[in-house]
């Protein structure tokens, strides 16, 4: 137990101070300390042999990169880049804007509506923030929106990505956990939506106490509206082939990954909004996105072999069984783990470093791991916009040069209340997370 107690130490060192990529980090940490768990000593370093610990490098290495399943994160992220690049952004913030942008806020609240239809085909936070804030910061600005408001719509907004279903985030929780990701994906989709629905009322509070951060756009007439949404069509049709596909058990998420990015690649054509110069650059950036992927959850498996192989989870179950506390008890512990670290980390690394080590625990008292999943993904949604590591924020601060940080942490405040009541709702009332999934599939 102790080797595990000095590893996380080593790995937090590597990580927050050496500032050394999770991936390696995780990686560094897991075969080192699996050979030391072997027989390794300091003693003997330079006469031990190293074939235990290459063989689980080399063979996580092998299985990973031959995972049939796994095939579903490029081919989500291709998807994800070629509708960005194809402007449909800008489309559905039109349309969004045609029907709410006339009411106190109503810009703020087609932010919000359009991060979550994007996010619905991207997959991705980082990525809706970044592509959001080019699309609604402007029009904002116009209007006279207070610079709190405008960008902390987008902030939050943004998160939904890696909750709205197809979402890596979710994709990879289930590799991790060898969950069902078409069950993620159901489970995802009604906290998404409520997600939406929340942070509207969070943007309608911020005008009822501050009117001029959010006055009224331009009323949109009937003739507008139904254009705005004639141009949103190849979004539903892509999401409804897509996510009606999989929820129907019409082909595997990784058959309508395929079809989803052969999609998104017609509709960009359709479009004339891709090149063939914007298609190799949107392959040459999947590749990087991918293979780093790939390389962060290669060293969380290896990670995941070495405090397995210590016994941390056993220990943690007892340790856990002789407190006795409720199970209910031990999950809200857990939730306020979380919370502390979304302070310091960001999602991904978060989710790598405690996934492994809770979802046994969490599986032995008796909890679906879909819903845990569900769970897991909206604590992490709140790191995003949590000081003093919110990722989103740092993303719309470099894309908004001339906007502080700080100004985007004060505004995103109203927003991370609701990220709260959001998640007790769905810890405290499970058919919130569990009814599209126990519907479509038990």
């Amino acid at each position: 137990m102790s080797v595990v107690l000095i590893g996380f130490a080593v790995l937090l060192i590597l990580i927050l101070v050496i500032r050394m990529p999770i991936a390696f980090a995780m990686g560094v940490v897991g075969f080192f300390g699996f050979a030391i768990l072997q027989g390794l000593s300091f003693d003997n370093v330079l006469s031990f042999r190293w074939t235990a610990s290459l063989t689980l490098a080399s063979s996580r290495v092998i299985e990973t990169v031959q995972d049939y399943n796994l095939s579903v994160i490029p081919l989500f992220i291709l998807m994800g880049n070629f509708v960005t690049r194809s402007g449909l952004s800008q489309e559905l913030y039109n349309a969004s804007y045609a029907f709410l942008g006339h009411r106190k806020g109503g810009l703020a609240m087609s932010t919000v509506l359009a991060c979550g239809g994007f996010s619905a085909i991207c997959g991705s936070s980082l990525a809706t923030s970044a592509t959001m804030a080019k699309v609604a910061m402007p029009p904002m600005r116009k209007f006279g929106y207070a610079d709190s408001l405008a960008t902390a719509s987008i902030a939050a907004g943004g998160t939904l990505g890696i909750l709205i279903p197809p979402s890596v985030i979710l994709v990879i929780y289930g590799l991790l956990t060898q969950s069902s990701i078409r069950e993620l994906f159901a489970a995802g989709f009604i906290p998404g939506v409520l997600g939406i629905f929340l942070y509207m009322c969070a943007v309608r509070y911020v005008v009822w106490r501050n009117p001029d951060a959010g006055p009224a756009g331009e009323r949109m007439s009937v003739k507008e509206r139904i254009i705005a949404l004639k141009n949103i069509w190849g979004v539903l049709v892509l999401f409804t082939i897509v996510m009606g596909g999989i929820y129907l058990g019409v082909f595997t998420p990784t058959e309508a990954a395929g079809i989803g990015a052969s999609g998104a690649l017609i509709i960009g054509l359709a479009r004339r909004s891709l090149s063939f110069g914007e298609i190799f650059e949107t392959l040459v950036d999947t590749t990087r996105t991918s293979a780093m992927l790939f390389c962060v959850v290669i060293g969380a498996f290896i990670f995941s072999d070495f405090i397995t192989r210590a016994g941390l989870p056993d220990a943690l179950l007892s340790f856990v069984t002789s407190l006795e506390l409720s199970p209910m008890l031990v999950i809200m512990v857990i939730l306020m783990i979380y919370i502390v670290l979304g302070m310091v980390f960001e999602s991904l690394s978060m989710l790598l470093l405690t996934v492994p080590v809770f979802y046994p625990l969490v599986s032995s008292l008796g909890f679906d791991l879909v819903w845990f999943g569900i769970v897991v993904v909206v604590v992490t949604e709140i790191s995003l916009i949590t000081p003093p590591v919110g990722m989103n924020v740092f993303v719309l601060s470099a894309v908004l040069k001339d906007v502080k940080a700080g100004t985007i942490f004060k505004g995103v405040t109203p927003f991370w209340c609701v990220d709260i009541i959001r998640l007790l709702i769905i810890v405290f009332i499970v058919p919130v997370s569990m009814f599209l999934p126990n519907f479509l599939y038990d």
